[in-house]
Formats: C-alpha cells, sequence, structure tokens
C-alpha cells in the first residue's frame, strides 16, 4: 500500500473541492472511490486538514506506507502531539477508513470495486481517533 501528501493553501475553494483536485479525481469519479475528512492539527500557525482519497489514481506516485505507532503527546491535558509524520497521518486515515468500511454502507458498496485494496486498509484495524478502552 502507499500514499501521498499534497498540500495546498484553500483560497476561495472548499476543503472537499481542494482535497479531490489534489488527489487528482474528476468531480463525478467513478467507485471505487472516497474521499473523506479523516483528521485536523495545528501545524505552524495554522490549521491543516487531512483527507484520504481512496483509490489512488496514480498509486505508483506514492510511499510505501508501513507500521508505526499512533502519534500522541502522552498528556490527557495537552494532547496535541509535539510531530507527527505524514506516516502517522497515512495511517490514522486507514484506520479510519476501515472504521467507515465497518460502519457505513456506501463505502461498503463502494469497496466491492477493489477488494484487494480494501482488505489492506482493513487490515489496519477498526480505530476512531479518541477511542477508549474500557477497563473492568
Amino acid at each position: 500500500m502507499t500514499y501521498r501528501a499534497r498540500r495546498d493553501a484553500l483560497g476561495a475553494e472548499s476543503p472537499d473541492a481542494a482535497a479531490g483536485r489534489l488527489a487528482g479525481l474528476e468531480p463525478a469519479s467513478p467507485p471505487p472511490t472516497v474521499l473523506h475528512s479523516t483528521s485536523w492539527r495545528y501545524e505552524h500557525g495554522q490549521v491543516v486538514l487531512t483527507y484520504a482519497a481512496a483509490c489512488d489514481p496514480d498509486p505508483g506516485r506514492g510511499r510505501a506506507l508501513r507500521p508505526v505507532t499512533t502519534a500522541h503527546s502522552g498528556d490527557l491535558l495537552a494532547p496535541s502531539p509535539p510531530v507527527v509524520t505524514l506516516t502517522q497521518v497515512a495511517a490514522h486515515a486507514c484506520r479510519h477508513l476501515a472504521l467507515l468500511h465497518a460502519t457505513d454502507t456506501r463505502v461498503v458498496a463502494v469497496a466491492v470495486g477493489a477488494p484487494q485494496f480494501w482488505d489492506l486498509i482493513t487490515a489496519y484495524g477498526v480505530a476512531p481517533a479518541g477511542a477508549l478502552i474500557t477497563r473492568p
């Protein structure tokens, strides 16, 4: 599995339109395409929105996605991690897409068109940001 990172200022464009343009998706891209906002963070004085576009129309241009630890600060009163790597952002997006695959019938319907890709996504496990683990 690969990922690409693309950045641009929004200007008058909506975040969804900018994400689709940066991902190389056409306005009416056929399935198996999903574009979903997965996170935001404050970085260098700006709010950074992160989107996942699946499946990538040009996967040969991506970087290999390898297992990585989850970004966290370790401080319950200051949860923003001091550093978030692009690989951590991509892995978070995969977990987010895996959650959608488990809960959104529209994503399940799209996944039928690219089963090998979605098998890789669901291997990341279903894990929403901030998931709480209850203890007995």
